[in-house]
């Protein structure tokens, strides 16, 4: 069983997440990570198709990365459980 912080929770719920107890914190950071993956597959595609200039990419690739920055954190420590 895992005891998650509640800004772990809360920026999970941001992503579309809601961790049972029994959910294993790599589990949530794999289907994130995934998320993320999308993202900027997605966000490529958009600079390659012209909707974004090529002066704003970075910008908008530093966004996504503020939206994602439970990726930064390790699982240890999303939990009170060791």
């Amino acid at each position: 069983m895992y005891t998650y912080h509640q800004q772990i929770l809360d920026e999970l719920a941001g992503h579309g997440l809601s961790p049972r107890p029994d959910t294993p914190p790599q589990l949530l950071r794999d289907a994130v990570r995934d998320l993320y993956k999308y993202e900027i597959r997605r966000l490529r595609d958009r600079l390659l198709a012209g909707d974004i200039p090529k002066r704003e990419y970075a910008g908008h690739v530093i966004e996504l990365r503020r939206r994602y920055w439970i990726l930064s954190v390790p699982t240890v420590l999303w939990t009170d459980n060791p």
